[in-house]
């Protein structure tokens, strides 16, 4: 078997799923303020890992099945994809000219555990971009994959969740001038607005 083929896909997954995770969100927020405070990190880490990969993983069979069951479809979920990605690209690209900052108060009240893994459950399951980005996006990307690779590109998304979680979480002490810094974002979103354009065309243009 040629691993080589893999690569590919799996550094396109790492990187949509990267440009998609990193945007200023209370789900990211809260991450962090967990991470400076240094309260039940671990646990916020792996319910905000486990629940994209649960996403993805869905997003990846579910449009794939629905592809394979309607092929007149293909092209509606592709270009319906290509148009939110270009949109998305502009989005991140008008965040680019007037960027913002992240961050997180040190200085509110401890939360338990239980308290802390409901809320990242909601911030995580009650928002519906989440539903958009991850499973419709991701899901129809990766089905624009060869049928044996479109698994390695969804790896390659689930990978990127957990480094950035994993970073912002036990990196949060660290990180948090990086996030405070409007320029930091700047140059993050005007990134991300070029992968999200470039992919945009390429899946309108089915390259």
């Amino acid at each position: 078997m040629d691993l080589t083929a893999f690569i590919g896909p799996t550094v396109l997954g790492f990187g949509t799923g990267l440009a998609l995770i990193v945007a200023i969100g209370s789900q990211n927020a809260f991450v962090l303020r967990q991470g400076i405070r240094g309260e039940h990190v671990a646990a916020v880490v792996l319910v905000c890992s486990v629940s994209d990969a649960l996403l993805i993983a869905a997003g990846i069979a579910g449009v794939g099945a629905l592809l394979q069951s309607s092929p007149v479809i293909v092209d509606v979920v592709r270009f319906a994809g290509a148009a939110f990605l270009v949109g998305y690209g502009v989005m991140a690209a008008r965040r680019a000219i007037r960027p913002g900052a992240l961050t997180a108060s040190g200085r509110q009240p401890a939360v338990g555990l239980g308290a802390a893994l409901s809320t990242v459950l909601a911030l995580t399951w009650l928002n519906p971009h989440v539903y958009l980005d991850t499973v419709l996006l991701l899901g129809s990307v990766a089905n624009q994959q060869a049928q044996d690779l479109r698994w390695w590109f969804g790896g390659g998304a689930i990978t990127a969740s957990i480094a950035w979680f994993s970073a912002l979480g036990f990196g949060a002490r660290a990180l948090r001038p990086f996030f405070a810094r409007p320029s930091s974002w700047r140059i993050l979103d005007g990134l991300v607005a070029a992968v999200m354009l470039t992919l945009g065309v390429r899946l309108a243009v089915g390259a």
